[in-house]
């Protein structure tokens, strides 16, 4: 991480609202707090787009790019070399290496005619053909063969075996001779002359879905009634697209944008939520099961004198799991059982209670990050369609009240998309604390700093750009007042942009930065990873952060 004290001084918040960022704007100097964004701004390196967004023109055009060039270099028609592409996945480069290998092989791999199969017109001097299918009798020209020439069917045949293919699904796109002891393709020109308008375009939707599904660099946005699709660029570093639709995901997993989890880790929380185990753990944590019928039970409250529901009905005592009617033969027994503190003071119940515990503990563990994972999404639902709103409604309002264009309340939306970014990167952090392992102390006291740090941060962004903007859109403030609150509400962007940026750096290089040895065993050494960088108070972000796990350590640990 080559910017620690960046993140330190990201946190440094209260500069911005009236403390040193007002002295220093009031001050004799020419503060200009535009100029200095667009200084940073050109400061930091433009990442170059690795992916491309297609429409659905834009990957018609592509398909019939790759047809061409292939009909071109192999000297045959475009139909054939459409069913040669989709066997080899849209790939030219492997279907040229796979044709100049063994052109009879891929030709008989696909149902195209070998170079020792060609096409012979047996039925140019006869008078009628029967079909193979309906066995009428029909002139020659009511009858069509597939790719082989040999096996002849009917003009009324023919589409009812084509559509029938088409309404089963995409399987059409390798449709093969009626006869089945023929493996010839029934190509798309001769499919377009037979079938109706509607499975023609059917035909060529499905036709276009495997120039997509089939393509090792193109998947389609998984945003639902979204129909662009998104070209990468193997190799070019974070997965990370954003569609036209305005929906970002994560081109490798197609779930949303994750970062700083990788898809692996994802994965495994998505399959958590939704899995039995933590049903599992809380009937384990909570219930016991009837000594009779083995139902778990819940005691939500009341004493220690349960019965099972219909049709066990059978009455037992909490604690022990013995039958009431022995607690009821010993006055002052209802409320304390003594068998069970006698039983639990031999280590009778130890193994049950033991995993009980553990059972609980790792709910309890669970709960914590679930919970703040599922509420940083639905803030951040909440800041969408307050984004919504912005741009829908109150946009207009503040130009009209303020007398100040559109141009110049972008920093607004900017504000608004940063929270929306942060918001998803933050609830991701949870799952990534989560599953970082308990042994790794020094990180996880770190992580769980700047993580603190981060959400500390983000939740002022949220605020101004929340409440304070409120107060400008409902009651009557001066001009003035309004340039302060712009100025505050782009600096708090820019400070809260620059913490989450490495804040995500750091924990995608998994805190390498976080050096046990040196942090656990010497301070002094700590601060030979600030790498350099200016000090607050005359210490490194590490310098801090080993005292503050020191402490933790003399305290806690």
């Amino acid at each position: 991480m080559d910017s620690e004290d960046d993140i330190h001084d990201a946190t440094d918040l209260d500069s911005l609202d009236g403390g040193d960022f007002d002295d220093e704007r009031n001050s004799g100097d020419d503060y200009d707090f535009e100029e200095e964004l667009v200084e940073i701004s050109s400061k930091i390196p433009q990442q170059q787009q690795h992916y491309t967004v297609l429409s659905e023109a834009d990957i018609r055009q592509l398909q019939e790019d790759d047809t061409t060039e292939v009909s071109n270099v192999l000297s045959i028609s475009k139909v054939f070399a459409s069913i040669l592409l989709r066997n080899c996945n849209w790939s030219v480069s492997k279907l040229h290496d796979d044709w100049f290998a063994d052109q009879d092989r891929v030709r008989k791999s696909v149902g195209l005619l070998g170079l020792d199969r060609p096409v012979v017109d047996q039925f140019q001097n006869a008078r009628e053909v029967v079909c193979g299918i309906c066995f009428e009798s029909y002139p020659l020209n009511q009858i069509k063969t597939a790719a082989c020439g040999y096996h002849p069917f009917c003009n009324s045949c023919w589409p009812g075996y084509i559509s029938t293919s088409i309404t089963d699904g995409p399987g059409c796109l390798t449709l093969r001779c009626p006869d089945p002891s023929c493996d010839a393709a029934v190509d798309q020109d001769m499919i377009n002359v037979l079938v109706s308008d509607e499975d023609k375009d059917r035909y060529s939707q499905y036709l276009l879905r495997s120039y997509v599904e089939n393509n090792r660099t193109i998947k389609w946005c998984p945003a639902p009634g979204c129909e662009y699709a998104v070209n990468f660029v193997m190799g070019a570093g974070s997965y990370d697209v954003a569609c036209n639709c305005t929906y970002s995901f994560c081109w490798n997993c197609t779930e949303e944008t994750h970062r700083p989890v990788e898809c692996e880790t994802v994965q495994k929380w998505i399959q958590k939520n939704s899995a039995e185990s933590e049903n599992t753990n809380w009937i384990l944590a909570n219930s016991k099961p009837c000594p009779k019928c083995k139902r778990p039970i819940e005691k939500n409250s009341g004493c220690m004198h349960m019965t099972c529901s219909d049709p066990c009905r059978f009455q037992f005592c909490w604690l022990c799991l013995g039958s009431w009617k022995e607690h009821c033969s010993r006055p002052g027994q209802y409320y304390a059982c003594n068998r069970y503190e006698t039983a639990k003071q031999q280590g009778v119940y130890d193994e049950y209670e033991r995993r009980r515990k553990m059972a609980k503990n790792l709910l309890e563990r669970y709960s914590h990050y679930y919970e703040r994972w599922a509420a940083n999404e639905k803030s951040r639902q909440k800041a969408v369609n307050d984004l919504q709103q912005m741009k829908a409604e109150n946009i207009e309002k503040l130009t009209v009240k303020f007398s100040m264009p559109e141009s110049q309340l972008k920093f607004i939306t900017e504000a608004w998309l940063q929270i929306i970014e942060c918001r998803l990167v933050l609830k991701w952090t949870y799952a990534y604390g989560y599953y970082l392992p308990e042994h790794e102390q020094i990180k996880r006291v770190y992580f769980e700093f700047s993580q603190g740090e981060a959400e500390a941060g983000l939740e002022r962004l949220h605020l101004c750009a929340e409440k304070e903007l409120l107060e400008y859109l409902t009651s009557e403030q001066p001009t003035f007042a309004f340039h302060d609150f712009k100025r505050r509400l782009t600096g708090l962007t820019r400070v809260t942009r620059t913490f989450f940026e490495n804040l995500v750096k750091a924990l995608e290089n998994g805190l390498a930065d976080v050096d046990v040895y040196s942090v656990g065993c010497s301070r002094s050494a700590s601060s030979s990873y600030g790498g350099g960088g200016k000090k607050k108070g005359g210490r490194t972000v590490y310098e801090r952060f080993a005292e503050d796990y020191d402490y933790a350590s003399d305290s806690e640990f």
